[in-house]
């Protein structure tokens, strides 16, 4: 009866539990204690159900744990002000930066609305502005313009005139695949919390590499601003090619582009330098690229200068959204490696302007989240049209300098963004390229003062100077593709270098203090007497373990290996003397005969017996003192293991030969500061023996020099007095 009940009552918290709590509180509890314990249980697990639910909802959508408590006095103003002002910004900088992403201006405006929307729901940093930026644009125009080229779209009988709307149409789609495969890349490396993989993405190496990609940006918009046709390059040393065909035609120079250009550059940099210098006293920057952009079209519309001068205009931009489409996936196959480059470089972009901004105000970001925030505007976008977006340096400062403290900013931004993109587009028809070129070029200032780095870093280090190199040429001579390829195998070659070749030193004491510090670099330090303490910086595995044992040897100030073969010699040669000696006797005693004058030596058994008591006087094993060899000056070696990380077989093997050695020629090794791991590698390696047993592990430097001090004071003392 009691397993009947008991029974019902599981079934009864089985079926309940996928009710309400309430309903559980109100329902007719079972009957039975295990019933009733089994129905609280239940309900306490989908408490946590709910709450961890909850929990994950908050973290996958993050909008929806700040906005219920917005403080709408204090932020609401400012976010609007700074949306405004980086919606302002967005304008331009979208339409010109769709020119390095090799198609139509009119994408950068939807670029620069359906991402930043997107990310404003999912994003855990509150002042990264997200949108098109110059290193993923210049990126993705590389793929778009190795994979559709002019060549492939001249009218029949004419090779002279390309068929510019096929040709766009065709790099849209490769750029809307190239973005779904980044958007996608970027949701799966956040959903495994692949975040980490930026560290693989050092500082120089991402400096050195967006510098190049600037030279690689600015070059590309010299055709625009000289009014010169030129072909796009995207293989290896592009970059040169690109020059020698822009000086070879420099004659067929578009003199009214070129005085565009120049105005537009010389107004646009002396307003920028206004800007930062009266940042702190101005209530926005000047939008000098609006201002530009304007009064251009302006002039452009007024004098006709596509038609009077020749000068390159924007054309055409469409008014209204365009149907969302599904991007064509077989080009995934053509795009999937530039698509993971990208999502990498556009995600080490955000997650370090996102951090920089985190720490200055206080607050955390995750870098999973940002990851998966990234890829679902990508993803989204990729649906209308959309080029791969990232975080822009420029425009996040704006929002933040501006007053905005959350995505509302964003989100006031797109929607800037949007109603151009529903009523003004049209206006800008006779924006002249070159004006669009100067705006890329202008924005670029402040990614050239990277080349200060390399006095900086050949000051602080020469590795992280050959990383930034390395990088710069790279990406410089082989694309931005290839090059980010090579400078990440380069940087984990030098991490390989280094552990290869760790610093390794000889510690003194500091005078009367439980601190050691290199005795080469402090001359406030000296050796304990009859003690080497020795450290290295690195780990301890099979490409330096072998160089781990040679500085040893040399660091302590004695040829080990010379040492260790002379006692080896010693022995021998003394075995062979009483080997000898042994023979010679029995050879004697063999020859002997009872009353031949020998009576002493009474029987061969006597004498042999004497001879091993003899043997028997000589220690064994044998010390260097007993045979001749001077003995070393100190008695003891500690080897510090606070900066070793991991340690390998071959490591380990290494370090027991160490042991052993030392202990051929009187000298006792000792380990401090071993991490927990080391010893659970050296247990499981069946590195202790009855000979080296974790006795000789020490927590610290100093515990193992006080106990060693005393030790051999107190042997000491026992030898003189047994004297």
């Amino acid at each position: 009866m009691d397993k009947e009940l008991r029974n019902r009552d599981i079934r009864y918290c089985v079926d309940r539990s996928v009710f309400h709590e309430t309903e559980l509180g109100g329902s007719t509890p079972p009957s039975t204690n295990s019933g009733r314990a089994i129905f609280n249980a239940a309900k306490n697990k989908l408490r946590c159900s709910r709450s961890a639910a909850k929990s994950l909802l908050f973290k996958f959508i993050p909008i929806l744990q700040w906005l219920p408590h917005y403080p709408v006095k204090e932020w609401l103003l400012g976010d609007i002000v700074s949306g405004v002002s980086v919606g302002i910004l967005q304008l331009p900088q979208g339409l010109a930066y769709a020119l390095l992403a090799a198609v139509p201006p009119v994408f950068g405006l939807y670029s620069s609305f359906f991402p930043v929307f997107i990310y404003s729901f999912f994003g855990t940093s509150r002042h990264v502005s997200v949108g098109s930026f110059a290193v993923v644009s210049i990126m993705v125009g590389s793929v778009a313009e190795s994979l559709v080229t002019n060549d492939n779209f001249t009218l029949p009988g004419n090779d002279s005139i390309i068929d510019m709307d096929a040709r766009d149409k065709a790099r849209v789609e490769v750029v809307a695949a190239l973005t779904l495969l980044v958007g996608i890349f970027q949701i799966i490396l956040g959903l495994v919390q692949f975040g980490f993989v930026v560290t693989y993405l050092s500082e120089p190496l991402v400096r050195g590499y967006t510098t190049a990609a600037t030279i690689h940006v600015t070059v590309s918009q010299l055709k625009h601003i000289f009014g010169l046709p030129l072909s796009e390059r995207s293989q290896p040393l592009s970059l040169i090619y690109s020059l020698i065909s822009l000086f070879r035609r420099i004659h067929n120079t578009n003199i009214g582009t070129l005085v565009v250009s120049t105005i537009a550059l010389l107004c646009l940099f002396a307003v920028k330098e206004v800007n930062q210098k009266w940042q702190s006293k101005l209530p926005m920057p000047i939008p000098i690229e609006l201002v530009v952009l304007v009064i251009s079209t302006g002039l452009s519309y007024g004098i006709n200068l596509h038609e009077q001068y020749g000068v390159g205009i924007v054309g055409n931009i469409p008014t209204g959204l365009l149907a969302p489409t599904v991007p064509k996936t077989d080009l995934f196959f053509q795009v999937v490696g530039n698509a993971f480059a990208i999502a990498v470089v556009g995600y080490t972009i955000t997650i370090s302007l996102a951090k920089m901004f985190a720490i200055k105000h206080g607050y955390k970001v995750d870098s999973n989240q940002e990851l998966i925030a990234l890829g679902l505007s990508n993803l989204t976008g990729s649906f209308f049209h959309c080029f791969a977006v990232t975080s822009s340096m420029s425009r996040s400062l704006v929002q933040e300098s501006t007053g905005g403290n959350t995505q509302i900013a964003g989100s006031v931004s797109s929607l800037i963004t949007l109603v151009i993109i529903l009523k003004a587009g049209e206006l800008f028809t006779a924006l002249p390229k070159a004006i669009l070129s100067a705006i890329v070029i202008a924005n670029l200032k402040e990614m050239y003062k990277q080349f200060m780095d390399i006095p900086a870093l050949w000051r602080t280090n020469k590795y992280d100077l050959l990383i930034w190199i390395v990088t710069f040429l790279s990406t410089i001579c082989l694309n931005l593709d290839i090059g980010l390829g090579v400078s990440v195998i380069f940087g984990l070659l030098t991490i390989t270098f280094r552990t290869q070749l760790p610093q390794y030193s000889v510690l003194g004491q500091v005078f009367d203090t439980d601190i050691y510090r290199d005795i080469c670099q402090n001359t406030m330090t000296k050796e304990v007497d009859g003690i080497k303490i020795f450290r290295t910086s690195s780990a301890i595995y099979f490409a330096n373990a072998e160089l781990y044992a040679q500085t040893l040897k040399a660091k302590v100030g004695v040829n080990i290996d010379l040492l260790i073969e002379k006692k080896k010699k010693a022995v021998m040669k003394r075995k062979r003397g009483l080997q000898k000696v042994i023979t010679l006797a029995q050879r004697i005693l063999s020859n002997t005969k009872k009353g031949s004058g020998l009576e002493f030596l009474m029987n061969k058994e006597a004498i042999v017996g004497s001879l091993q008591t003899l043997s028997e006087t000589i220690p064994n094993p044998p010390t260097l003192q007993s045979l001749g060899l001077e003995r070393l000056s100190f008695h003891s070696l500690i080897l510090d293991f606070a900066a070793v990380c991991f340690i390998d077989t071959v490591g380990i093997k290494m370090l027991k030969i160490i042991f052993e050695e030392f202990k051929d020629i009187e000298v006792d090794v000792y380990l401090v500061n071993c991490p927990g791991s080391i010893l659970r590698q050296l247990q499981s390696s069946r590195f202790f023996n009855e000979t080296f047993t974790p006795a000789l592990i020490f927590p610290t430097i100093h515990d193992a020099v006080s106990y060693l001090s005393q030790t051999h004071e107190s042997s000491s003392l026992q030898e003189v007095t047994a004297i």
